[in-house]
């Protein structure tokens, strides 16, 4: 009978340590994807963005193994403290991991359908864009496999800068389009992956801030930095 409770326990921490296994491979797979669509935009690689397609399947795939997991962690071992929020937890992060490989895939099409096109406008926003946006998502995976809080907000407060580069490259696009309605297919498609990208670093920050809750217990404390103002621009044609 006194090996049983000891056994229980390793069982337990088994699947925990497995729960963080699956979590740190989904991060692997998504910062994978966006690694593929940013080449396939910037480089104009259709096998990249072909490979992004492909890898999807296996993120949702093993978003709901991590679901199924957790809900049988939470009715068989009932956690508590902080177990208890990094298993409810692990449920958010997967979540927005998913998405992020889903606007990962957004942006790997549309870029098949942008090789199609002379480009109207230099690259050198959105790569910055995509720059940011990878070491975010690279950052909030290590902080999730440490429970890094210091990484967490660095990353939370990152976003800024991600919507700052957004609002010029939309400002940026709107002006191609006006100037020359050859460019309004390419750059309406530009203007989607950027949005794609901008919304990437959103559900990055959502991580960054249940990282914080998952290991601390509270909620950031400062006001969630946002900076895209995409929504009230107003671009006017030149005289």
């Amino acid at each position: 009978m006194s090996d049983a409770p000891e056994h229980l326990v390793k069982s337990y921490d088994t699947e925990l340590k497995r729960l963080r296994a699956m979590m740190a491979d989904m991060g692997g797979m998504v910062e994978n994807q966006v690694s593929l669509a940013t080449q396939a935009i910037i480089h104009r690689d259709n096998d990249a963005a072909m490979k992004v397609v492909e890898e999807d399947p296996r993120v949702d795939a093993l978003e709901r193994e991590v679901e199924q997991n957790v809900v049988r962690m939470l009715a068989l071992r009932q956690p508590m403290a902080a177990d208890l929020r990094f298993i409810v937890a692990s449920l958010k992060m997967t979540g927005d991991l998913e998405r992020i490989g889903d606007y990962a895939t957004n942006v790997a099409k549309r870029s098949i359908v942008l090789s199609q096109f002379p480009m109207p406008i230099p690259f050198a926003g959105l790569a910055h864009m995509c720059q940011l946006v990878q070491a975010q998502l690279k950052n909030i995976i290590d902080a999730v496999g440490t429970d890094d809080t210091d990484k967490a907000i660095e990353v939370w407060r990152s976003d800024a800068t991600v919507d700052a580069v957004y609002n010029g490259i939309f400002r940026e696009l709107i002006t191609y389009m006006m100037e020359d309605p050859r460019n309004i297919t390419p750059c309406t498609h530009l203007l989607f992956i950027a949005k794609n990208l901008e919304r990437i670093g959103d559900h990055t920050t959502n991580i960054a801030e249940t990282v914080y809750y998952a290991v601390r217990g509270e909620v950031l404390p400062d006001v969630r930095p946002k900076g895209d103002t995409s929504a009230y621009a107003v671009v006017r044609p030149k005289e």
